[in-house]
């Protein structure tokens, strides 16, 4: 099959639609169940590419959560904290710890929940049974693998009422080196984005703190290989292997810094005692439970849900507020995150910001006539800065 018809593009007023190879060649995927979209595949090529190449750089399991064309986090199989496992509510999957592939995308998913919300999902290996047990209480719209499990494909088959997108793609496709696309009536070619990035890409440490471990240099690869097939300008926060926080899309490089470090924040405090020890009804399902504590953790000292009259409805006694001075307390007892960016940050802000996000570790391509304050910055915190020489911009 060298083609495969679309209901539509990117909107239901753009007909017709297809995938097809332009050189007559078969097509590099099998479609096992679903009929994905326009929009599906541009997220199924972008992920796949993205855990190909961290398992390639890392070596370990990887799996991301795409949507919408850019990743809300990837990450790497390590088996989760046991206050992590809670957070992204997957305490109760049997068999968790040991499945690589589940660990992974139990991080990827649990990472931002409220933008992973029908996701696009892509594994750097077979889908197993525990993964597609996952999966398949998730709304999400679709995944991509090398491989599935017999058992992994008869769950996923049965998803969303026998609609759900499982695409198997051939793990040693290797595309042309030219890429072309059209906008306007106007057709753009480049070279295709090959460069690699491993540990080599991290020799220039420009701080005078050069103490770069080796779990930190994953992190630096891992969020790096994120922010390439995320859309540009782009910043990402990593720490214990996954992605924790992506700010993409932003004009300016410090709302993509803010956006980011907030998500991380979140990321930090559901996995708080406070949170963790939310008094849930039973039945209260992990899209409500996710939106509740989303408001929970808002920028106020008394959130919306504990309203009076509101709470009833998912706590069985109504919590203590979380408030703005423990918040912050909490955060601030954070060290060890790392944060990257796809081009130079222009003004020291961003790393200021991302001081108070617990970031030890910086990685960027360095350029800006501004270096020398940047550098400052990070070493007025004591940060080890990376500069790697090479933009990673995604359109």
């Amino acid at each position: 099959m060298n083609e495969f018809s679309l209901k539509y593009g990117c909107n239901p007023n753009q007909k017709p639609a297809r995938i097809f190879m332009a050189d007559g060649s078969e097509l590099p995927i099998e479609v096992l169940n679903g009929r994905p979209g326009y929009i599906n595949f541009l997220d199924a090529f972008n992920s796949w590419q993205l855990v190909k190449e961290i398992k390639e750089a890392t070596g370990c399991v990887a799996a991301t959560s795409f949507k919408h064309v850019s990743p809300t986090s990837a990450a790497i199989g390590k088996v989760l904290p046991e206050k992590l496992k809670k957070a992204c509510f997957v305490d109760d999957v049997e068999g968790l710890d040991d499945s690589p592939v589940a660990c992974a995308y139990a991080r990827a998913r649990g990472t931002d929940r409220m933008s992973s919300f029908g996701d696009w999902i892509a594994l750097s290996d077979e889908c197993d049974e525990v993964t597609a047990k996952i999966i398949s209480r998730e709304v999400s719209d679709g995944i991509i693998a090398p491989a599935y499990s017999e058992k992994a494909l008869e769950i996923l088959k049965a998803k969303r009422k026998g609609t759900y997108n499982v695409v198997k793609i051939d793990p040693a496709y290797v595309p042309e080196e030219t890429e072309r696309k059209q906008v306007f009536g106007i057709t753009f070619e480049q070279g295709r984005n090959n460069f690699k990035i491993n540990r080599e890409l991290l020799s220039n440490v420009v701080t005078k703190n050069k103490n770069l471990p080796d779990d930190k240099a994953i992190d630096m690869i891992i969020a790096l290989i994120t922010l390439k097939y995320t859309q540009s300008n782009s910043v990402c926060f990593a720490m214990d292997g996954q992605a924790i926080g992506v700010g993409a899309g932003q004009q300016s490089r410090i709302h993509c810094t803010r956006l980011a470090a907030s998500k991380a924040d979140l990321w930090q405090l559901r996995q708080s005692e406070k949170v963790l020890g939310l008094p849930f009804k039973d039945g209260v399902g992990r899209p409500d439970k996710n939106n509740v504590i989303d408001l929970y953790l808002s920028d106020v000292d008394s959130a919306d849900v504990l309203a009076e009259g509101a709470w009833q409805k998912y706590f069985t006694v109504r919590p203590e507020p979380f408030t703005r001075a423990e918040k912050d307390k909490f955060l601030a007892g954070i060290s060890g995150v790392t944060l990257a960016s796809d081009a130079f940050f222009p003004f020291s802000d961003n790393i200021e910001k991302a001081a108070k996000s617990g970031v030890s570790y910086v990685v960027e391509p360095g350029g800006s006539v501004r270096d020398d304050l940047v550098i400052e910055a990070a070493d007025n915190h004591n940060m080890v800065m990376c500069f790697t020489g090479m933009r990673l911009f995604h359109h």
